[in-house]
């Protein structure tokens, strides 16, 4: 394989690694291209990677079999407009863009081309058992939550510095943890109907959004969605609410809770799910016929819900 990542900050990183891991046990050759802006210091997991380094989009190669958009989502854009006709594959990291208004139709990908967009939570054991949950079970509404403290979230690092911390940075708990409305959509499709509120309300020292609140309306389901960057005790769940009781699908815990008492735990590393993602990711370089399961469409779609913009 051949492949050029475009940003290695810390995800663009453990994707590089987790390719890399994979190739390893696959026996497959692997030639790593990196896009960089400067010769700035690289993470230590980079450092026996034997990466070539390009320093503009013009020393890229026309002929990847994987194109990685790892860089800032606000240069995704304009990164895939100048890059769009180097590869067939496209793993564009989430959010998919700034702004869901943008024209795809003038990024000149190639006519086989296929683009997935990062949707790690997918592949988390307690989701994957939550959608087949959803396809033999009669949902009545569900409920989804993602509350943590914004200050704890990056140790050593002052939050108040984080692009978190500032809306025009990207910042805000509705486009940060796009997560929920991504695996919603997933599970359940898209609402007809939305409805929201958003703002900061609490005392963290930040001018980004630190709760957005949603109801989502189907036309034989409520879906409710809870995000904040002020919880004290990290909360992230799914609850489903069937004729039986209340099924609690617990992310953060790795467990599903049932209303008869029986809990289901999975034993997962943090990078299970991206280590799922990226083996999932190279099906797609393989088999000319694939769909995506996370196209650009779908994602800015999630982007516009996020924003509670109906479609």
């Amino acid at each position: 394989m051949k492949v050029c990542f475009i940003g290695l900050g810390s995800i663009g990183t453990r994707h590089c690694c987790n390719l890399t891991k994979i190739c390893m046990e696959e026996k497959i050759p692997l030639e790593i291209h990196a896009v960089r802006s400067s010769n700035g210091k690289l993470r230590s997991e980079l450092d026996d990677k034997n990466l070539h380094f390009l320093y503009s989009f013009e020393e890229m190669d026309s002929d990847y079999d994987a194109v990685f958009i790892t860089n800032p989502t606000s240069k995704h854009y304009e990164t895939l407009r100048k890059t769009a006709d180097r590869s067939r594959c496209f793993f564009i990291e989430k959010p998919v863009f700034e702004h869901w208004n943008e024209d795809v139709s003038e990024l000149q990908f190639r006519k086989d081309a296929v683009c997935y967009v990062a949707a790690p939570l997918r592949y988390t054991g307690v989701l994957q058992q939550a959608q087949n949950f959803v396809k033999t079970n009669n949902i009545y509404s569900a409920r989804a939550i993602s509350s943590s403290y914004l200050p704890d979230w990056r140790p050593g690092v002052d939050y108040r510095n984080t692009y978190s911390a500032h809306k025009e940075l990207g910042g805000g708990v509705s486009i940060d943890l796009i997560h929920e409305w991504d695996y919603l959509t997933a599970l359940f499709g898209f609402p007809e109907k939305i409805f929201s509120i958003s703002g900061k309300y609490s005392h963290l020292e930040i001018d980004s959004d630190d709760l957005a609140v949603y109801i989502g309306a189907y036309q034989n389901l409520a879906v409710e969605v809870h995000l904040d960057y002020f919880g004290r005790k990290t909360v992230r769940q799914l609850e489903l609410f069937t004729e039986d009781g209340t099924h609690i699908f617990d992310i953060a815990n790795a467990k599903i809770i049932h209303p008869n008492g029986l809990i289901e735990n999975f034993r997962e590393e943090p990078n299970d799910k991206y280590f799922k993602e990226m083996r999932y990711f190279l099906s797609l370089t393989d088999d000319r016929d694939a769909i995506s399961t996370n196209t650009i469409k779908h994602a800015a779609d999630v982007l516009r819900l996020a924003e509670g913009i109906d479609l």
